[in-house]
């Protein structure tokens, strides 16, 4: 890898636009983030959608193939798609390779019987309705850890709050990390401040946000950053794979997210879907590789964070009131 630290890096088309008249302004040193993961690196590498062992299985196969280095693989449709023995041998597998496993806690409101979702406004979205879903969240929460599991996406800023407090008071171990999924991800680097402060270990931030946004962002918070660098088309379907660079300079600290456009919707899995998930778990990987080659070319693969490294660093929180 080339040592982004002692080389700058050039941005696409650099040399030849200079060449030709029409070089871009050099990039300003005050839109850089100031942050990095614990123990070094600015960025980390994520597979989502990865739905159940037999997809784990084909992206780590993959990820060996193409020697795209892994820090984390996320589960979109939930812990309570998943049995007891499936959980065990997708905590297994990711424990071998020292892989963050995160599992989707809980109901949403997009598939219980509300109805607001279903309007035009999408009033609600994901949000747990009610005590019940909110409790549904928590057992998943505290399942899923008995079992191994030490990374939880929540989409609720209540769940949030909520499992953060169970891993203050030790009813979940106190190293899970509880990653805010892009379904609910914050626009503003007001409300990315108020979910560090609920109790955040990464934030999934919606892809299209404008590289100003992520600065305004790092400039109040260094909680950790997720972002598809291609977004499913529920999200957008954006691509940003020229960017990724650059993302990383204004983001850091940054997971970056290998997701898939013109991909159909996965979630909640199940074997009726089989072919075409396994399909887009090892099309993700691919994707990863071509985004990790562009920052190659680029010369700013360098600062990538330890393989094995997970957690956050020392964030801001809102005090737990007894």
């Amino acid at each position: 890898m080339t040592d982004a630290s002692t080389t700058a890096a050039r941005r696409p088309g650099e040399q030849a636009l200079t060449a030709l008249g029409l070089s871009a302004p050099a990039p300003d040193p005050a839109d850089a983030s100031a942050h990095s993961f614990p123990g070094g690196g600015r960025w980390r590498t994520e597979i989502p959608s990865c739905e159940g062992p037999e997809a784990l299985a084909v992206v780590l196969k993959e990820a060996s193939r193409l020697d795209v280095p892994i820090h984390r693989i996320s589960q979109g449709s939930g812990v309570w798609m998943l049995t007891d023995a499936e959980i065990t041998e997708m905590v297994e597998s990711t424990g071998e390779r020292d892989i963050e496993l995160c599992l989707f806690t809980g109901p949403r409101g997009t598939w219980d019987i509300g109805g607001s979702t279903r309007t035009d406004s999408r009033g609600a979205g994901l949000r747990a309705r009610g005590h019940d879903a909110v409790a549904g969240c928590v057992e998943d929460a505290v399942r899923a850890t008995e079992l191994g599991v030490k990374c939880l996406l929540v989409a609720d800023e209540g769940v949030l709050w909520t499992l953060h407090r169970a891993r203050a008071a030790g009813i979940i171990p106190a190293d899970t990390t509880l990653k805010v999924s892009a379904l609910i991800g914050p626009v503003n680097p007001a409300a990315y401040a108020v979910y560090e402060r609920l109790g955040a270990d990464s934030v999934n931030v919606p892809s299209d946000l404008t590289l100003d946004h992520l600065t305004e962002i790092r400039r109040v918070s260094g909680a950790p950053m997720d972002m598809y660098i291609e977004a499913p088309d529920d999200l957008g379907g954006y691509v940003r794979m020229y960017e990724v660079a650059e993302l990383i300079r204004r983001g850091a600290p940054l997971y970056l997210k290998f997701g898939l456009s013109k991909a159909p919707g996965i979630y909640p899995y199940g074997h009726h879907m089989r072919e075409q998930t396994l399909a887009t778990a090892k099309e993700r990987v691919r994707r990863g590789r071509l985004a990790l080659d562009l920052l190659a070319r680029h010369g700013a693969d360098g600062d990538m964070a330890p393989l094995g490294s997970r957690l956050p660093g020392d964030l801001q929180r809102f005090e737990i009131s007894s």
